[in-house]
């Protein structure tokens, strides 16, 4: 399967009376986008706001990250199974809006949303102080259940993000990368001498607001199975869920995942990258044994080297991680694995809940229980009406003065799992 990604490079976003997109500015008619949102009857308003890069901005509580992206040529469209059709995506030509976002916040849906500066110290741990981001605020009708208040603002993003890559359609692109995963016999035959290696990507469905979904169905009900790793840049899986803001993979992780993007990289010269192996991270033991137990078999299925496996959330999911890791281990696979820490405040606490043996070869992307602190800025997108209980917050994390102190556990994107910051740690 062969993808081109077209970068239309994005710098600035304004708005203006009419949606459209020249010379790297996109014009954005307000009015046009909140009456799109609006048809969803669960909201019962919508504005839209701009924040940019070093900006005296705050946004909080973000539910999502979506990254504007439109099918150019090829089967499916963008959010298959969403807002498109469940035609296999992954293939063909795709133009991206790169350097933008679309964000949504509100009022709370979960408690574990998270908080973006676009400048101070915090704008130091979230990926997304760079990118210019148009914030979407959803309020939804009284009495809605906390489900349906989830759903619509999901879709929220996913609509605007459609609606604003449209723009992008029949733009040349700045630049085209080119990512190609062949059919497993003919990638064998290909690279006769190199390691055979996957992705196991292990998606956080803990339920209670804690759901990703995977060509619109949620990822609970599935069993562990493989994928092109182009579905995932295409829209494939995106996130449901409200987990700490810091390890949380947005949509927008997940279409630019950079364990995919490096085994890419990577591929045709130290290693062959075969395919992605999708699983679970469920509540139940019987469950967990389950989606582990399968995932160790597809990767000796495919006679795999090495795999790389990465966690979303932590605690009960780093069972999950381990158990993956030591079945995978013991079918004589090596396995090197992708997490954060929660090794407390003073960072002298057990780092995971799990632990074995197998698991020598560890890529941490920080410890989420590390105090911030965060200044004033002169402009709050959202409220800040739930600093104190949002995950990684405390009674007093918003001081009187406008500043807060909380964990960076609170920060979108602080200590992704995935790798996507620049949060690490040594072993000595």
């Amino acid at each position: 399967m062969r993808l081109e990604l077209g970068l239309v490079l994005i710098k600035d976003v304004q708005f203006s009376d009419t949606t459209k997109l020249e010379n790297g500015v996109l014009t954005v008619n307000k009015e046009e986008l909140i009456k799109l949102i609006s048809e969803d009857e669960h909201l019962a308003s919508v504005e839209v706001d701009i924040a940019k890069p070093g900006e005296s901005v705050r946004i909080t509580p973000v539910k999502d990250v979506v990254e504007p992206r439109v099918k150019v040529e090829g089967p499916g469209g963008i959010f298959p199974g969403i807002l498109s059709k469940v035609d296999i995506v992954g293939s063909g030509k795709t133009n991206v809006l790169k350097g933008m976002t679309v964000m949504t916040t509100g009022k709370i849906v979960g408690f574990q949303e998270g908080i973006i500066d676009m400048k101070g110290p915090g704008a130091d741990f979230t990926p997304f102080s760079k990118t210019i981001n148009l914030v979407l605020k959803c309020a939804p009708v009284e009495g809605l259940k906390q489900h349906d208040h989830e759903k619509a603002v999901r879709f929220a993003g996913f609509k605007a993000a459609a609606y604003l890559a449209e723009t992008a359609k029949s733009l040349t692109p700045d630049t085209v990368e080119v990512f190609q995963t062949d059919p497993f016999l003919e990638g064998i035959k290909k690279y006769p001498n190199l390691p055979k290696v996957a992705y196991v990507q292990m998606l956080q469905t803990q339920g209670l607001l804690h759901d990703t979904y995977v060509y619109g169905v949620d990822a609970k009900q599935i069993v562990p199975t493989i994928l092109y790793p182009t579905e995932i840049m295409d829209g494939a899986i995106v996130s449901g869920n409200c987990v700490s803001a810091c390890d949380k993979n947005t949509s927008y992780h997940q279409m630019n995942n950079p364990a995919v993007h490096d085994l890419y990289a990577a591929h045709g010269k130290t290693l062959n990258f075969v395919g992605t192996i999708i699983t679970n991270e469920n509540v139940y033991l019987a469950d967990k044994e389950r989606s582990s137990n399968w995932t160790a078999k597809l990767a000796e299925y495919f006679g795999l080297d090495g795999v790389i496996i990465s966690q979303e959330g932590f605690g009960n999911p780093d069972t999950d991680l381990i158990m993956n890791t030591r079945k995978i281990e013991e079918k004589g696979i090596k396995t090197v694995i992708i997490t954060d820490e929660y090794a407390g405040r003073d960072g002298a606490s057990q780092s995971l809940a799990d632990a074995h043996p197998s698991a020598n070869a560890v890529v941490t992307g920080g410890n989420a229980n590390e105090i911030i602190h965060l200044p004033k800025l002169d402009k709050v997108i959202g409220t800040l009406d739930y600093i104190d209980i949002i995950a990684g917050g405390f009674g007093g994390s918003l001081n009187e003065d406008g500043s807060i102190t909380v964990e960076l556990q609170a920060i979108t994107g602080a200590t992704n799992e995935i790798g996507f910051n620049k949060m690490s740690a040594k072993g000595y």
